[in-house]
């Protein structure tokens, strides 16, 4: 293995690869010129609430697992070992929590916009400072997202760097902007199945070529790559079990609960039910992913042992060992290594296409129709694809800062935690802490956003100061780790604890969801308390999730009304419409000429109620939703 692999695609790779493109963004054509062929925002950028469950739980998770996974969880276990297998412990509350908490709570609402909660929570100042957090956190990861499968290819084949950020800017923009939602999530599904299929032939033939998965155990567990349950409490350490098992969860809560693109996928969904149920399949998924990405990185080093390709000189950085290895492992299989570059990039796609959706609805739904309630649909419409487009290349102009970033898994990470976490706090503040007033959001917000920025670039100046060499094992975290490395690495290199303020700079980068997110909470309820806390009848009904009113159930109720915690959460749809439909076949029967008429009547009234300012949207989804059950049931 001491000859340098030659890294370029043969022409059946390029076939296979542009197939495979051009497949994607034929999803999009297709939404494009299919149904209602995008002509309304609901359809543009809700997928007209139609979706199943099986498409927006593929689409869930290749929206945040996808290029940055591939790429970025084989290096990590081939240099630091299975250590970060244990994220996957946090995928059970992290998954479980937005299920039964924060899927009911917008999805009764039915809101268009994560961000519309804010407004009906606390007021339009609170609203706009979410939205503007949001596209900002959005707009820089998907520059990481961007960069990294184009740093891959460069890698791998010589393809220009910036060509195909380039190409595969504009070929997800394309598709996006034409297609919608719909050709967003359908892509989705269709990248999803090419990741798997990729990750699985590496494994595969790369399993055989080492002489079976019994070798591959063997090599690791020689090579101290099997870690153990790490219970080490300190914060500062990089990855532990508490760090990863418990900062995960605040991380995957930032993801899954409150971040626009999944929540758009949510309230796509044709019910709550499917909804939810969406969450579920995830779960099981995320964790396939998880051990596909682990086991990749196994096979890697039974393949290199310590002499890494890094080490040799034959890649630039760790990022781009993934795709030499695959090249490696395929290099007498013309084919494969198109299939596994095209799924690295489908996997990009995915995650970028759902962010420039949902950046152009909070854009439309939070920034320009409450300004001008009187735009018609078509304009709407149109400005939606144009806010798509415009994003699209705002991201390719952020790919370039992220060619200055380091570590990709660490970086993607790094961001959603630092402007993820206080979004999350923002969100929790208002769902489980009802006397928390508007005052208190939005001080909190900046208080969290402070904090995150404070201690993100504290970090980064300490590790650019000190300078010092750090030792093989520590190469592919190197520009974004901490001074305390994980328990393998710290066994052979003790490094001195770091005490004040070097401390804070030092924690591990999966705490900065959980630390942000509890700064914005504390401060948030700290100032609505001195500012005057909101009372029982000023909240807008169904904005409250009754987390306290369970905890407190043994309080008097007239304690618990002073302390906001009475108010339930609004009831199912499906229950109103039950409750409603009992009532009125009690008075009356229903012929048939009846029925079509009152079912003409109830689309009438659903694009009359979309179309309605914020306040009467609360009001008016159970008469909605209750003549259009009864309609089906009367059928």
């Amino acid at each position: 293995m001491g000859e340098v692999v030659q890294m370029h695609f043969t022409t059946v790779d390029y076939v296979i690869f542009a197939l495979l493109l051009v497949a994607s963004a034929g999803i999009g054509l297709f939404y494009a010129f299919s149904g209602g062929r995008q002509r309304t925002t609901q359809e543009f950028l809700m997928a007209d609430r139609s979706m199943s469950c099986l498409p927006v739980s593929l689409s869930l998770l290749a929206t945040f697992q996808s290029a940055v996974a591939i790429l970025g969880a084989p290096s990590e276990v081939y240099t630091f070992g299975t250590q970060y297998w244990f994220l996957g412990c946090s995928y059970f509350l992290g998954l479980l929590i937005p299920a039964h908490v924060f899927i009911p709570v917008f999805y009764r609402l039915r809101l268009s916009s994560a961000y519309e909660y804010l407004e009906l929570r606390f007021n339009r100042v609170v609203r706009i400072c979410g939205t503007v957090t949001f596209i900002f956190q959005m707009v820089i990861y998907m520059g990481v997202v961007l960069y990294a499968p184009a740093l891959a290819l460069n890698a791998v084949t010589g393809f220009d760097l910036w060509g195909a950020v380039l190409a595969m800017g504009l070929v997800c923009t394309l598709y996006t902007v034409l297609g919608g939602l719909k050709a967003v999530i359908w892509t989705d599904v269709f990248q999803t199945v090419v990741m798997f299929a990729g990750q699985l032939a590496v494994i595969v033939v790369g399993t055989s070529q080492t002489g079976g998965i019994g070798e591959v155990w063997r090599k690791a567990v020689n090579g101290s790559r099997i870690s153990g349950l790490d219970l080490n409490p300190d914060p500062l350490e990089r990855h532990t079990f508490w760090t990863l098992g418990v900062g995960g969860i605040f991380l995957m809560l930032a993801l899954y609960g409150v971040n626009q693109a999944q929540v758009q996928r949510y309230l796509s969904s044709r019910t709550e039910k499917e909804a939810v149920m969406s969450c579920y399949v995830v779960f099981p998924c995320q964790q396939v992913v998880l051990c596909l990405g682990c086991l990749m990185g196994l096979v890697m080093f039974a393949r290199y042992g310590e002499d890494s390709p890094l080490d040799r000189g034959y890649v630039k950085t760790n990022d781009q060992m993934v795709l030499y290895f695959v090249m490696d492992v395929f290099r007498d299989l013309p084919g494969l290594p198109g299939l596994f570059v095209a799924c690295l990039f489908s996997g990009a796609l995915s995650t970028i296409s759902s962010a420039f959706n949902s950046l152009a609805t909070v854009t439309i739904e939070d920034l320009i129709k409450p300004h001008f309630p009187n735009m018609t649909e078509a304009k709407a419409t149109l400005l939606s694809k144009a806010f798509a487009l415009a994003y699209g290349l705002v991201c390719l102009a952020m790919a370039y800062l992220a060619s200055t970033m380091g570590s990709v898994l660490q970086a993607a990470f790094s961001i959603f935690g630092m402007v993820g976490g206080p979004l999350l706090g923002l969100f929790c503040l208002g769902m489980f802490f009802p006397w928390a007033n508007s005052i208190g959001a939005v001080v909190g917000l900046v208080a969290g956003l402070a904090m995150a920025f404070w201690v993100g670039i504290g970090n980064f100046v300490m590790r650019m100061s000190a300078n010092t060499p750090v030792p093989l094992l520590n190469t592919t975290f190197d520009n974004m780790t901490t001074t305390v490395m994980t328990t393998l690495v710290s066994a052979t290199t003790a490094k001195p604890r770091t005490t004040g303020v070097e401390a804070l700079y030092s924690l591990s980068y999966m705490w900065y969801s959980a630390h942000n997110s509890t700064t914005v909470v504390v401060v948030g309820l700290i100032v609505s308390l001195l500012t005057g806390p909101m009372k029982e009848k000023e909240l807008t009904p169904g904005t409250v999730f009754p987390v306290l009113g369970t905890l407190l159930f043994f309080l008097p109720e007239r304690y618990r009304e002073k302390l906001c915690c009475v108010t339930p959460l609004a009831q199912k749809p499906r229950d109103i419409s039950q409750t409603s439909e009992k009532e009125r076949m009690d008075g009356a029967t229903y012929s048939k000429d009846d029925t079509v008429t009152e079912d003409k009547e109830a689309k009438s009234d659903r694009v009359h109620t979309e179309e309605e300012d914020l306040q009467t949207r609360v009001m008016l989804p159970s008469c909605q939703l209750t003549s259009h059950t009864v309609q089906e049931t009367a059928l």
